[in-house]
Parts: structure tokens; sequence; C-alpha cells
């Protein structure tokens, strides 16, 4: 199943439909261990590989510091995650922003070696702090999420502030969990997953995150492999790189943002991702070292 590009869902357009039909839970399945390949509901036999778009040396150049086997620091996945069922690269949909490139590299923290076949989601909130699937909860106007109730009174509806920094509550059977969110909405923008390639890459096109009270601007993101959860983390920016983009519509409208890196409870410069200006937008990367085998290593 080769990565899509600009808009494009994983394989071919010919397969769209099938692959799309899969779903999560039956993308995990066939990107397990020694895992046969999919067979969708169009009939169309997919095998889990990716491959990306940027080339060999420039990728190698990006993931320099991948030979470090530091485990990545895990995080609350929050209380707006939910399986979208959005197997795509591109996840923007009719979202407005600045243009952003994602790349994530996943690897073994204990050996270094790359993951293939493993699936890595991403979620996150658009310009206006909101949250697809969400969007009365991340705005206030809605209830309580399903699941187990997040600790802290959120500010405006947002996530709480004082979210623990440890591996999230709630008991989890399989590749679900207590905490996930019943969706509110059928909105699905800015949330998608990918499969890694052989090299433990994988790529998305999304666009800058906005910002909501009490969290400072972050990407959520979400490995699994042989059907567990082995990481979930978040990824932040540069503060000088916020203030240029925010300075541009239509971030500019939304004002009065008062939870900055050094405030947030959550951030740490392990989770900085390294961003370059590309074409009208930016490219991002970060490795994730990933507990592959959940020993605690």
């Amino acid at each position: 199943m080769g990565h899509d590009h600009e808009g494009q869902r994983v394989s071919r357009r010919r397969l769209i439909a099938g692959v799309s039909s899969l779903g999560l839970g039956s993308l995990l399945a066939a990107c397990g261990q020694d895992a046969p390949a999919a067979t969708t509901s169009t009939g169309a036999t997919v095998s889990p590989t990716a491959t990306t778009t940027t080339a060999s040396k420039d990728v190698t150049a990006l993931f320099a510091e991948a030979n470090t086997c530091t485990l990545t620091a895990t995080t609350t996945q929050g209380p707006y995650y939910f399986d979208a069922d959005k197997v795509r690269s591109d996840i923007r949909e009719d979202r407005k922003g600045t243009r952003l490139r994602l790349m994530f590299k996943v690897q073994d923290s204990e050996g270094c070696k790359p993951l293939g076949n493993a699936v890595v989601e991403i979620w996150h909130c658009d310009a206006d702090g909101l949250y697809s699937g969400a969007e009365s909860l991340s705005t206030g106007g809605g209830g309580q999420p399903s699941g187990n109730p997040p600790t802290g009174a959120p500010p405006n509806g947002g996530p709480p502030s004082g979210a623990p920094t440890g591996a999230p509550t709630g008991a989890t059977t399989g590749e679900t969990s207590a905490m996930d969110l019943t969706p509110t909405d059928d909105k699905r923008y800015l949330r998608g997953a990918q499969v890694t390639n052989s090299k433990g890459i994988v790529e998305f096109t999304t666009v800058w995150p906005g910002w909501y009270r009490g969290r400072t601007v972050h990407i959520h993101a979400m490995v699994h492999f042989s059907n567990a959860r082995v990481l979930t983390t978040q990824v932040m920016f540069d503060e000088a790189l916020n203030t240029k983009v925010f300075t541009k519509s239509p971030y500019a409208a939304h004002t009065g943002r008062d939870t900055f890196n050094d405030g947030d409870n959550i951030y740490k410069d392990t989770m900085l991702l390294k961003v370059t200006e590309e074409d009208d937008g930016y490219l991002g990367v970060i490795v994730f070292s990933a507990d592959s085998d959940k020993d605690g290593k």
C-alpha cells in the first residue's frame, strides 16, 4: 500500500473506496507481524507497505538523530481521540491554514531498528482550536466526552492543562481504551493514519495547528504495532515559528493565546519538531522511539 501525497488516499486512486473501507482495525490487523495482504470490500488485495515522496539521501539527512535510542516520552491521549477511520496522508479536507508536511520515523527504542508496517495516527485542532468529531466539546458547547472523564476543569472547553505526563489512564482492551471518545459530530478533518515503510517512515500533509486555552500548540500522535498501542505522544513547535505563522490568516483572527511552550504542563524539549521552510509552507520531522515489545525500555 503506497503512500499517497497531496490529497490522494493510501494506495492508488482506483483503490480509494476499498482501502478506505478497511478502517483502522482491519489496517492494524493487516500490518501485524507476518500478516498477509488485506482484502478490501471491493475485492482488491492490498499489502500494507509504504513509500515516501522524499529522496532517500534527503531522508537520511533529516533523520540523522535516529541512531539515538531514547524512549520517546509518553503523554496523555487527551479527551478527543477516537478511531477516525481515515487511512490517508492528506488530512486537511476543508481546513484553511499554513501548509505543513510531516515526516515521522518510527524505530524500536532498544535497538534503533526501524519499525516497518507500524500504523501512525495523528490528530490536532484547526486554526480556531476546534477538533473534528468533537466541535461542540472543544468549544464548551457540549457535554463531557464519553469514557473516563479527564481530570481538571478545562478552560473554555479545551483539554485539561494539568493532564498527566505518564501513560493514559483507563482500561485498555486490545485496540480500544476506556478513554476513547465517542464522536459528537460527523466531521473528520485533521485526523488520519498511515503505514510506515521499511525505513519506519510515514508522511502526512496538514496545516499548522491552532491553539486553545490551557495548552501550547501541539499535534497528537499514536503508534500501533503488532495490534497494540505502543506509543501515545505529542509534538510541539518552536515558539518563534508559532508567532510567525499566527500573524497570517486564518490564525490572526484568533487572539488571546494564553499558554506557550514554557508554561505547558506536557511540553518537553524532546517533543519539538525539526522544522524547515518548504515551498508554500513547512516540513516538520521527528523520530519516535517506541517500546515495540512493551517491556518498558
